[in-house]
């Protein structure tokens, strides 16, 4: 599936560990990443969907969730399956699989990528929300969807992205924010979250490479967990990584402990 993020990354060439494209401003990406350090709110994290990929850490604020938002369908569906039998409707979309990997009364299943527009392959966040829960909040998204989250973020309105409680969001290519334009897109983007999300939990994919880029460690994909502001009333900087949560997302490798530039 191609996207915005795609077609930039392709400018990112590297040869003998020197970069052949404009680089950011290393104050940019300083004072970006400054801007993205986890906080340890009233809500504790618990672990849904279990061990290894598909399981992640969210805060123990699950009460009356209203829906759960599952775009990336993958060969588990625990973490659904955990909230369906929590009693709670869970929507899932992905054009590359003729369905989800277990069958649940609870879910609802569209053969559909999510991107910036619908046509015979795509659906956007907006207008599938609409459809599903349009007169619900406090719902839970929970999204994996290979490098196309950069632009359905941007064309998400804030008010639907309000509707969710908690978001968990796996951001691909994040070594990106070196090369100037691709900064410019992923930095529009976690902006725009932030106006209205803390982040309560940062976790590297161990699958994916990581980059060194002046004095910052950048993993290639990392989970993050937002809690949206209104259910913090209490904020302190996470300063122990890794979560003792925390598994890896390929078993058969070490896990990569989040960099600590990236909570110091």
């Amino acid at each position: 599936m191609a996207t915005i993020v795609g077609e930039f990354f392709k400018s990112l060439l590297l040869s003998q560990n020197k970069l052949l494209c404009k680089t950011t401003d290393v104050a940019l990406v300083s004072d970006f990443i400054s801007s993205l350090k986890p906080v340890t709110t009233n809500h504790n994290l618990i672990r849904i969907g279990g061990e290894g990929d598909g399981g992640y850490l969210v805060p123990d604020d699950l009460d009356n969730i209203n829906g759960c938002f599952s775009p990336g369908v993958c060969e588990v569906a625990n973490f659904e399956l955990a909230f369906a039998n929590r009693g709670v409707k869970c929507y899932l979309a992905d054009y590359s699989v003729e369905a989800p990997p277990v069958q649940n009364k609870l879910f609802d299943f569209e053969k559909k990528y999510l991107g910036q527009e619908e046509d015979s392959i795509h659906i956007t966040l907006e207008n599938w929300v609409n459809r599903k829960a349009k007169n619900e909040s406090d719902l839970i998204l929970q999204m994996d969807i290979e490098g196309a989250e950069y632009e359905v973020l941007f064309d998400t309105s804030r008010e639907t992205l309000r509707k969710f409680r908690i978001l968990v969001i796996e951001f691909h290519r994040l070594e990106a924010i070196i090369v100037k334009h691709g900064f410019d897109l992923i930095n529009l983007s976690f902006r725009k979250l932030l106006k209205d999300f803390e982040i309560v939990h940062i976790h590297p994919n161990n699958a994916g490479k990581v980059t060194a880029y002046k004095n910052f460690v950048i993993p290639q994909t990392m989970e993050f967990t937002f809690l949206r502001k209104d259910r913090v009333s209490s904020k302190q900087p996470t300063l122990i990584f890794p979560h003792k949560l925390d598994t890896p997302c390929a078993p058969n490798k070490a896990d990569c402990p989040l960099p600590k530039c990236w909570y110091e």
